[in-house]
């Protein structure tokens, strides 16, 4: 299986590169700055130079034509300005589903943050609720494609612990933390996984190994989706 990733040098990106490279897998790695290459090469990734904020989708949908599934990772953070988001955080999710379509590439894995919501109302950081409100309008924009099988996933606030492979992962966790690397290896495992969309899945630390936590997700019937009002971040 082949898999790109938009963002791929970010923090959780990078992981998912390796997990998936270990299983060898064929994975390539869009990314901006030519000064990430080298750590994009170190994950077992080959690295494409593409700015995702200027890319148009028949531009990416070229290096899309031999992908078997894609991930979503990119992100600007919070942005610049209340009410004004990255194009990253949400053009770019559009410009990328689109390129899929028009590669013929189903599995599309997106990775989110809890609380995206179009309606987010953060009166006390504006930036954290322009910012979400970006995302949900894209994760919705991506659950309406009847030609993605799509996954969204909401992790909640990240960690920079190793991670113990045990998680939640349903429709509704209610807040909590996570480690980046166990959002990773539930990112891993769930590229591999064509059944588990439409679905928007939340994601905290919990109890549940991840191989079960995602073998129930894939298993089970997809819920209906509903928007989820919590605080969340990503990197």
């Amino acid at each position: 299986m082949s898999v790109v990733i938009a963002g791929g040098h970010g923090r959780i990106a990078l992981l998912v590169s390796q997990l998936l490279t270990d299983q060898s897998r064929s994975v390539t790695g869009i990314i901006r700055r030519p000064e990430h290459v080298a750590a994009v090469r170190a994950a077992g990734a080959r690295p494409l130079l593409l700015d995702l904020a200027t890319a148009t989708a028949e531009q990416l949908a070229e290096h899309l034509t031999d992908a078997r599934s894609v991930l979503f990772a990119a992100g600007a953070g919070l942005g610049d300005a209340p009410g004004k988001a990255n194009p990253v955080d949400h053009d770019a999710v559009l410009a990328f589903a689109d390129a899929a379509e028009l590669a013929g590439v189903r599995r599309f894995v997106m990775l989110s943050a809890m609380g995206a919501d179009p309606a987010a109302n953060h009166p006390a950081d504006p930036l954290v609720e322009t910012f979400l409100r970006a995302r949900g309008r894209a994760d919705e924009n991506l659950l309406s494609r009847t030609a993605l099988d799509c996954t969204v996933v909401r992790p909640s606030w990240f960690r920079d612990g190793p991670g113990n492979g045990l998680v939640e992962l349903a429709e509704h966790t209610g807040p909590g933390e996570i480690d980046r690397a166990d959002v990773a290896a539930v990112l891993a495992a769930l590229i591999t996984a064509p059944a588990t969309s439409p679905r928007v899945l939340e994601l905290v630390s919990g109890s549940t190994p991840i191989a079960d936590a995602v073998g129930r997700v894939v298993c089970g019937p997809p819920p209906a989706h509903r928007t989820i009002g919590a605080r969340g971040r990503r990197a």
